[in-house]
Order: C-alpha cells, then structure tokens, then sequence
C-alpha cells in the first residue's frame, strides 16, 4: 500500500507538499497499515483452524481452560472441518462415547458460523431447560472469552428481545437455542446451519407435531447445497438409537491409527484391550498385526498420526458418519485404566453394563424383551401376610388401567434400588360412566396397609391411564389433587435419561363445565418401564443358603405374593420386544402382545411411573434413609436386622404422624 501521488490536474488529490503532509506526523503508518488491513479479505480457515487461533476456553466451562488446541483431540479435525462452508458435505453424524470432545467441538462450530460465516443457526438439545442450561455454561463462555466473537454479539439485556437466553444475534445471523421438546422452537425461523445434539434423548415427538430431528432438519432445506447439519449423540438401544440409525445410512467411518511396533493401521476395539485379572492397572492394547501390548504411553502419537477411513458406502452421498469410542480419549481424560475398573464394576448388572456400552464404547445396547415364562413366576412366588406391607417395603404407588366395564389397580410397595413387592390387586366393577367406580377408586386413596413393622401405609401416588374416557379421568384426578394423583398417557419408545416427561396442562370437565388447562397430565414412555420389569424379572436371585448366611436380593428384584392367579401372571408377562424393519430397511423395536389381556403389565408400568413422578429416582441416600427411620426399618451396627422397632411402635425420637403414611404425607 502506499500514499497517493500529486498531478498537474485541477481536479487531481494533494500536491506533493500535502502528500508529505499526510506522511509527516506521528501515526501515518499505523493508519496506512490500518487501511490496508481492512481491504484484505478475512483468512479462508477451516473450523478447526479458527478454533487454534481464536478459541479461548473458559474455566468455567472446561476442566482445560486456555487456547483452544485441535492437537490434544487429532481426531476431531476432520469432523469440524466437515462444517466448514467449503465442504461440500451437507450432513455430519457423530454417534460417540462421552468424554471424547464433541462438545467442544459443535461450539467451535458455532463460534466459526458467527466470525468467519454468519447466517441463520439452530442448535437443539433434548429439553428446552436443558438448552438454557447448555447457553449458561456452554455459549455464554465462548463468547465471553474470544475478543472476536464478543465484538459481534451484543451482552443480553431485557430490553434487547433479539439477545436472549435461548437467541443470541451478530452481524448477518442469528443463533436460536431450543428443546426437541419444542415444536414451536423447531419451527421458529429457516436455518443454514442446525446442530443437533445428543439426539436419541429427544422425545418420540415435539409436541406430538413429529420427528424432533424431521422437524429440524427442515428448516435448513431452503438453503439447498449450503446447509450444514450437525448431528450428535451417544446411542442408546439397538433397533431405537436415531444416532445409530443415521450412522449406519453413511459411509460409517473409524478412526484407524498405526501400531508403533509394526505400523499396522487398526481401528481400537475393547476386545483388543488386556489386563491381569484385579489389576486394571495393567490394561494394555493388543495389535491386531502383530499381537504386542501397546502400552497407553503410545496414545498421543498413535493419534496425530491417525486418520479416517470409510468402512460402507454412504446412502446419501453429502452424508458422511463417524464413530468413537472413549478408548481414543486423549491422555488426561479417560484412561485405558479407569475404562476397566468401569467394566469390572459393571459386571452383574445390566443397567450398568448397557450405561458401560453407551457411553465409553459408544455403542447400542441390544435390549433382551424376551417375556419371562410365568409359570417359573408362579414358582417363585412368596408367602408374606395377605395385604401387608413387607419390610423392606417403603412407600406405596398404585397404577390404574382404565377399562369399558372397571378399573383395574395394582399397589406396589417400593424399597431401596427400587426393590418392589406386589401388595394388593383391585377390581373396581363398572367403567368409568359409573359414578359408584370414581367413589370407590377414591376411597383406595384413603384406604391404608398395614406396614410389617406397624405402621400403617397409603398410596404416595396414583397413575392413572388416560387411554380411555379421558374426560372424565382428569375430571376425577383433579377433585383428588395433583399430589396424589397423576393421570398418564403411554407412549411408544424408550427414553432412559427422562422416562416420564411432563406435566403439561389439558382440558378438564366438572359439573360440566369445561376448565382450560385444567388437568396435570404426564408422558411415559412405556418400552422403558416395560424392559425394566422383564430385566428385573430376569434377575438371579440368592438361594436359601445363601440368605441364611445374609445375603440380600439384588437391586430391582420383583416380589410377587403367593395370592397372586394364573390369570396375572399371564398378564404381566403378555407382551415381548420384538424387532421389526421399517419400509426403509432400518431395523426397530416394538412391543408386540402375547395374548389380548395385559391389564397387570400396563398396571406395574403406571405404578413404577408413579415412583418415578414421585421422585425414588432421584432421591439421596437421606432420603431413604428417613423412611426407613420412620417405619423402624433402618439397620443399625446394633439392630442389624432392624428389629428393635417392633409392629405397634412408633421409632424411637418419632411422632407417630410423622411415621404413619398419609394421603400426600411424605410426597
């Protein structure tokens, strides 16, 4: 760049004097370079090289904080610059394990979009509180600690509607933070760029609209070849995973890095990863070429030198799919060490082996639906009091199926690890166009079973299914108080992080007059507490011997009372997970019955439904602990069979109406 020249012209620019004018003070340079600085066009990076150049991460949101540095996750490069507006490809899936950086990654994404190419952006989470919470700790940070990106997004501020919690506006664009949960927020505005984070915990349908994902990825259509959608998550189950079902439609790449012995190029697999039987800390990989042990040492290098490969053809050629475990997961993060202590402490239970496969193999769980016989239940049935309350039993739910001629209730007692024993089943004669039905399930609420230990135990909450004459169920669950009770509505699917989501407000009838947003009415995903009974049915339980010498029954064990008829057993055990293919070829699970009559499955699912909407799921060790202080069940170093308390005694330091279950008492 240099300072113009004089001519002779009357209409010509400065005359030489001037010229060294413009050049003779102090700053002439530093404006000159200014100048020029703003002619040159900004530098055609990558996402991945934005990141190492302007990304900061903030402590508050990174257990790393400082500049941003592609070369601690190598391989992560190549899925970023996928999203760089000069790839051609339009869709990127990522099914993961966790701790492997992807998160990081996708706000990289972000912080590129509104620097390097502004347009519209949608970014989707599970839930909409859980998109506030990602824009708290996630966004909010990443625009705080880069110069670059603070110059460009305006601070929230109450008055500015277009920067908000869940939007956030910069020159040419705007990023929109919504739930799959959302139908409105999917909808909202067209989107160039959309990243759809941790799909399989999106519900079945946004507000029964449709497919979150369908939803979504519809917005961005209008942009043709120049959208970029982003999709990630660690799977669930085999047959139901979205993120799996994405993968497999692509050209379903792995990531291969070279043995440092013999160079051989491998893809790392668990089975390949060997240690000494109780010593973790010996976990070493063994090539597939050359069989040495590769010692956890060699990591960092084996990944700089990886690279993708595509193992399929994709069905969609702008589509490409990637697939990571946590074994690649840098040095620092998730050792190869920890990675076996998790798999050893996951032996001997499901729950934790499937959690193991989703989120350090990033793999699906392949769900076991098969029904158990119910013959072998009928054997294994259990001789306690008729109409009592078991001691390890803590609080009651009750699950009701509606029917055209009664209502069906079974009361279920609930103990630690969710441990249950089935403590009374209800035949109310009569549908629900009877009146006598309603005051007679009204006085089950009131009604109370005597506890082993004395005390004396009401329903904490009762579900309610809502799949017939739904009118006049949320007509009678609101006279009853939505402490108590909570009508449902079963869906198909498995949701594992949120089985139970709700409540969202309906219309409800009384004295016939219609009430707006008068009923609290939940969602439940019914394939999950279904799979969840049948495992628990499938658990081993210890032998006679084996409890004379204190053994307990492991956690989820299914107790059924010796009262208990063929009839319900043959219920409970009517339907079975089979896998079906879709007219697309893709593989799915549904729940197909056995035999026309499953009143006491649909019950045991809205009576777990109701544990669940009552908090067992979530609650604290104190918790518990309180409960069984109340009802004298605690064990303690010198009552180790908590016998201290006997049947009529209130615990010791209890008032009696602290300790005897009330209508919305403990709940």
């Amino acid at each position: 760049m240099y300072a113009p020249t004089s001519t002779n012209s009357p209409r010509s620019g400065p005359t030489s004097g001037d010229d060294d004018a413009l050049t003779d003070f102090d700053g002439a340079g530093e404006i000159l370079r200014a100048w020029g600085n703003g002619l040159r066009p900004d530098p055609d990076l990558t996402v991945s090289q934005w990141a190492d150049r302007h990304r900061m991460l903030s402590g508050r949101a990174s257990a790393e904080p400082g500049r941003y540095r592609s070369g601690r996750t190598p391989y992560m490069r190549e899925i970023m610059d996928r999203l760089s507006p000069g790839d051609p490809t339009q869709r990127i899936v990522f099914m993961k394990a966790a701790q492997v950086g992807a998160t990081e990654a996708g706000n990289n994404w972000i912080g590129f979009a509104i620097h390097q190419a502004p347009g519209p952006m949608l970014a989707v989470q599970p839930t909409v509180e859980l998109a506030k919470r990602n824009s708290r700790q996630r966004i909010d940070p990443l625009i705080d600690e880069s110069p670059e990106l603070r110059e460009r997004v305006k601070p929230a501020r109450s008055r500015d509607a277009g920067n908000t919690m869940l939007s956030k506006e910069f020159a040419g664009g705007i990023l929109i933070m919504t739930g799959a949960n959302s139908a409105v927020g999917l909808r909202s505005t067209p989107a160039r760029y959309i990243f759809l984070d941790e799909v399989d915990a999106y519900p079945a349908s946004a507000d029964e609209e449709g497919d979150p994902v369908t939803l979504a990825e519809a917005r961005s259509l209008t942009f043709a070849h120049r959208r970029k959608v982003f999709l990630v998550s660690t799977p669930t189950i085999r047959g139901l995973s979205r993120i799996e079902r994405e993968y497999e439609a692509s050209d379903q790449r792995r990531f291969f890095v070279p043995c440092p012995h013999c160079g051989h190029a491998q893809w790392l697999k668990f089975d390949r990863l060997r240690w000494q039987k109780g010593k973790p800390e010996t976990a070493e990989y063994h090539c597939e070429g050359c069989d040495k042990p590769i010692g956890e040492h060699h990591k960092t290098a084996m990944l700089e030198a990886g690279e993708w490969r595509a193992t399929a053809v994709a069905a969609d050629p702008t589509t490409v799919g990637y697939h990571l475990s946590a074994l690649y997961s840098p040095i620092g993060w998730l050792s190869w060490e920890r990675i076996v202590r998790a798999w050893d402490a996951a032996q001997g239970s499901d729950e934790a082996i499937k959690a193991f496969r989703n989120t350090i193999l990033g793999e699906t769980w392949v769900e076991t639906g098969e029904a158990p016989d119910w013959q072998r239940l009928y054997d294994r049935r259990e001789r306690w009091t008729s109409g009592t309350v078991p001691a390890g039993g803590l609080f009651l739910t009750a699950g009701a199926d509606v029917q055209k001629d009664r209502i069906e209730v079974d009361v279920w007692a609930w103990g630690r690890g969710l441990e249950s024993w089935l403590v009374d089943h209800v035949v109310i004669e009569g549908g629900p166009d009877r009146h006598d039905a309603w005051s007679e399930l009204t006085a089950l609420l009131d009604r109370s079973w005597p506890h082993e230990r004395g005390a004396q135990l009401q329903i904490a909450r009762l579900a309610i299914d809502t799949g017939y004459e739904a009118p006049a169920v949320y007509s009678w669950s609101r006279a009853q108080g939505a402490a108590q009770v909570s009508p449902v509505k079963g869906v198909e699917g498995f949701n594992r992080s949120s089985p139970v989501s709700g409540p969202t407000f309906v219309d409800a009838t009384e004295g016939g007059k219609r009430l707006r947003r008068g009923a609290r009415l939940w969602t439940v995903a019914v394939s999950t507490f279904k799979a969840e009974t049948y495992r628990f049915l499938r658990l081993a339980r210890p032998t006679d011997e084996e409890m004379a010498d204190g053994a307990a029954f492991p956690p989820g064990s299914v107790h059924l009372p010796h009262w208990v008829e063929n009839e319900w057993l043959k219920q409970f055990v009517a339907e079975q997970l089979v896998t079906v293919r879709t007219k697309r070829g893709f593989a799915r699970l549904e729940w197909q019955k056995l035999r026309e009559r499953n009143e006491a499955l649909d019950c045991r699912v809205y009576a777990r439904a109701a544990a669940w909407i009552a908090g067992a799921d979530r609650w604290p060790d104190e918790k518990w602990r309180d409960l069984e202080d109340q009802l004298g069940a605690a064990p303690t170093d010198s009552d180790p069979a908590g016998q201290i308390n006997r049947p009529g005694q209130a615990p010791q330091g209890k008032r009696r109406s602290d300790w005897l279950g009330r209508r919305g008492g403990w709940f």
